[in-house]
This record gives C-alpha cells, structure tokens and sequence, in this order.
C-alpha cells in the first residue's frame, strides 16, 4: 500500500493529520488488518510561498492581523487547535510558533526521501517538533542542519540549501496538488486512487484504511 500525502510544516493540522494516520497503522497492523508493507510519501504545499525568512511575531499576532479580529480572539482560535494536538499526545501552544518560509524544509525532505529514505519519518517528526513544540523557525538554514545532525544525516545541509537543488521538484508537488484539485492540507491519497483529504479522526483513518486494504485483498 502507498500512502502519498501533501502537507505543511507549519501547518497544525496537518502534524496532527500524520500522528492520527501513524497511529491508525499501528493499531491495524497490530490487529493484523492492514498489511505491513507500506510506503509513505510526504510531498510539498507551501501555505504561503511567499512567506518571509525570518519571522515578524508569534503566530497569534499574524492570524489577528490576517483575519481581522482581536488578539483576545485570534488565541481563542489558535488554543482550540492546540487543544486537539494535545489531544494527540503533541502538545503544543500554537500561537507562539515562529511562521517563516517552508522552502528549504521541504527541500531537505526531498532529498532524505530519495538519497537517504531510512531517516525521512525521523526527520519529518524531528522538524514538526522544532517548528511547533521548540519554536523555531523553519527558514533558519542553521535550525535544519542540525536538526539533520540530530536524526543521523550525514550532509552538509547549509552547503546544500545553497544551492537549487529540489525546488523543481518542491515547485512539481505544489502544482500537482493544485492539478488535482487540492486547495487545503493535509491531504492523503492511498494507491494513487482514494483521496483523503483533511485531518480526519483516528478512527475514520482506521476505517478507510480497512476497507481499502480488504479490497486490495479480493
């Protein structure tokens, strides 16, 4: 079974989305419903290209601003969705993560998932937490490398964001997306055939990935 994926590291929804479908394999399996022969492809969907290197507040400051509302309003939204990550085990406050540019995050992942695919859950799961649990800020070159060092790559990360290397490829996932249609994140497609989109619960993760394994299996 290939699960393809389209995600945002800073987007809240979509760390959640991948802790619920992480866990919903490993209760199947753990059952015997879902085979263990699975591959995992996270691809690429910047919220905001356009997003800047450094970051100009907390996020609590830049949703007041972007939706208009009140600062008192915008951490009621933020600690709701914070709520839910906590939920899951992540806990994080949402309205003090630092948004930059996604880019090079991005970049990285594709070339840890062609050149070095043994480390790329790790180094998924390790730049979620930096980004929502530590605070840091994702376009920062030096936060990724050793983030890097940290999962066991052994690559000279600030030498390679340098470069192109992987924004083709970053820029080949981001209109794919919009090619099918995809206008929000997460956004899961099993088999190249069932799409998924959005964060659903555990349980609905469960219950489509039975039902499509079982037809898989007829």
């Amino acid at each position: 079974m290939k699960i393809t994926y389209w995600s945002d590291y800073a987007c809240p929804y979509c760390y959640i989305g991948e802790v619920r479908l992480d866990k919903a394999i490993a209760k199947l399996q753990s059952q015997n419903e879902l085979t263990d022969n699975i591959e995992i492809e996270l691809k690429a969907f910047q919220l905001d290209p356009n997003a800047p290197l450094t970051s100009s507040g907390p996020t609590v400051e830049r949703f007041a601003e972007k939706y208009g509302i009140s600062h008192e309003q915008a951490g009621e939204q933020l600690q709701k969705i914070s709520q839910l990550a906590t939920e899951e085990g992540i806990g994080f406050n949402y309205a003090d993560t630092l948004f930059t540019n996604t880019l090079d995050a991005h970049r990285l992942t594709k070339f840890v998932q062609q050149n070095a695919p043994e480390h790329a859950d790790k180094l998924k799961k390790a730049i979620y937490k930096a980004y929502f649990i530590d605070k840091k800020e994702l376009a920062n070159r030096e936060v990724l490398a050793a983030i890097a060092k940290d999962v066991g790559l052994d690559i000279d990360v600030v030498d390679f964001l340098d470069s192109d290397t992987f924004k083709d490829e970053v820029a080949t996932d981001q209109n794919e997306a919009m090619h099918l249609g995809v206008r929000g994140v997460p956004y899961f497609v099993i088999n190249d055939t069932y799409a998924i989109p959005g964060a659903m619960s555990q349980e609905e993760f469960e219950n489509a990935l039975r039902q499509i394994y079982n037809e898989m299996s007829r």
